[in-house]
Order: C-alpha cells, then sequence, then structure tokens
C-alpha cells in the first residue's frame, strides 16, 4: 500500500515543485514504485519530467472532477520506476465546479475527490507524491485529505516562516474534521546558500521551531538544479554527480527510512 505525500506550501518559491519532482525521481532510483501526482494548475511538475500536457486526454484535472479514473491518467516517464499523472490548466476553475457539484449534490463530498480516486490504485505503488499549487484553496486540500503526511519545503531566505502559522492551522483543521491520521512527514530546508549568515542563521531558526521534524538533509541554492526541469529532466539524470543529487537521494532515504520501508 503506497504512501501518500503531499508537498505543501502556499508560499511560492520555496522549492516545492522541484522537490516534488527530484524527490520523486530519486525514490525511483532507490527501487521505489512511485506515482507523482501535479496538482498545481501551471503544471511544472509535469513539464520538469518531460510531460507535453496537451498531449494526453486524461490529466488530474478529470480524475479529481470524477470523469476519469485515476489509472486511465497515469503515465510512465521515461525515468526508473517514475510515473505521473499530469496537471491541466482547467485545474484552475477546479474550486468552483466542485462547490458547484457540492450545492446540487448533498452527498458529494468535494474536499474527499481525490482521497476517493487514489484507493484503486494505492496498492500499485509504494510511494505517491503530491505536488500541491502554491495556495490553500480545494486542490490543496483535496491532497491532505488524501495524504497520510506532508512535507513542508521552507526556503533559506528572509521571512522564512511567514504565513507557516497558516499552513500549520490548515493542517490542523483537515487533522480535526477530514483526516484524523495526517501527519508531518517532516520539514525541508531548501535553497541554502551557505556562504551566507542569514542561510545558515535560518536553519538555526527553523530546527528551533520544528526541533526533530526538520530533515536531516538540506537542499541547496545550486544554477544546475534550476537549469534541469528546462531540460525535461530530475537533477539525477540532468547532473548526477552534482550536490543536488546528492542531497536529494539523501532525502529520500531519510523518507525511506522514516516510513520502515
Amino acid at each position: 500500500m503506497a504512501k501518500v505525500i503531499s508537498l505543501v506550501n502556499q508560499k511560492g518559491g520555496v522549492g516545492k515543485t522541484t522537490t516534488s519532482i527530484n524527490l520523486s525521481a530519486s525514490l525511483g532510483k532507490l527501487g521505489k514504485l512511485t506515482l507523482l501526482i501535479d496538482l498545481d494548475p501551471q503544471g511544472n511538475s509535469s513539464t520538469g519530467l518531460g510531460i507535453n500536457k496537451g498531449d494526453f486526454e486524461k490529466t488530474a484535472y478529470d480524475v479529481i472532477n470524477g470523469t476519469a479514473q485515476a489509472k486511465e491518467a497515469i503515465i510512465k516517464t521515461r525515468f526508473e520506476n517514475l510515473y505521473i499523472i499530469p496537471a491541466s490548466i482547467n485545474m484552475a476553475g477546479l474550486d468552483v465546479e466542485l462547490i458547484q457539484k457540492a450545492y446540487t449534490n448533498e452527498s458529494f463530498k468535494f474536499q474527499e475527490q481525490l482521497k476517493n480516486v487514489l484507493e484503486d490504485i494505492r496498492d500499485k505503488f509504494d510511494y505517491i507524491i503530491i505536488d500541491c499549487p502554491p495556495s490553500l484553496g480545494l486542490l490543496s486540500t483535496n491532497a491532505l485529505v488524501a495524504s497520510d503526511s506532508v512535507i513542508i519545503p521552507v526556503q533559506c531566505e528572509f521571512f522564512a516562516l511567514e504565513g507557516i502559522t497558516q499552513l500549520l492551522n490548515t493542517i490542523i483543521m483537515t487533522q480535526a474534521k477530514l483526516n484524523p491520521n495526517l501527519k508531518i512527514e517532516g520539514v525541508l530546508l531548501t535553497l541554502l546558500d551557505a556562504r551566507t549568515n542569514l542561510g545558515l542563521e535560518v536553519v538555526e531558526e527553523v530546527r528551533k521551531y520544528f526541533k526533530e521534524k526538520v530533515f536531516d538533509t538540506i537542499i541547496p541554492r545550486l544554477i544546475r538544479l534550476v537549469e534541469a526541469p528546462s531540460h525535461g529532466e530530475p537533477i539525477g539524470e540532468y547532473d548526477p554527480k552534482s550536490r543536488a543529487n546528492e542531497a536529494y537521494l539523501n532525502l529520500a532515504k531519510e523518507v525511506i527510512e522514516r516510513n520502515g520501508n
């Protein structure tokens, strides 16, 4: 049965999509059958793996609005053990569509759409990673309800913890009302420039705030990591000898160790 992990932070530019791509690819490299679900209407996880979203009839949009089963939207990528359900620009209006359905059908639980459709495929994978949009709307709520745990990327920059309280409150509300088993898998420090005192101060601040929840692995700020998505490749393919690839492999190993498999 797959462990379902969402990458969540309503703040943009924290390395959420980069981590979704490279954690998924690294889990695949380590022999874990992994499915990446791109819930961001921008579809950067899809294009970052060389997927042209316009080439496919079924996407995450169709899965969540109930017009397709999850298995119909799964695409095998050219990377080891890695599959994806791509995004669609139509997802930008999905919040409104789901709420309208709920108005006309009292039994329709719009927060549980993703959870329900994933039930049929959870036994096919070791890990399901969900890249959430940079907001706390219904797409992110669907991801939290469907997930066993969340990874929170936090950039090593000024105002790193800005907005985290709102995110934690959303997680607590989800636990209380919709998914009591939801856990925080870990907090991931990203975009560290170790040459600056500020970056190291943020690391210390975040570790003090989240304690043992913070992953040992820290993702460095590297130009090769920024370049890789434009080539449609995870960093492990684009530059396998880079420090960034080593970091994401270490993160994947931490995730596997924390889950005992």
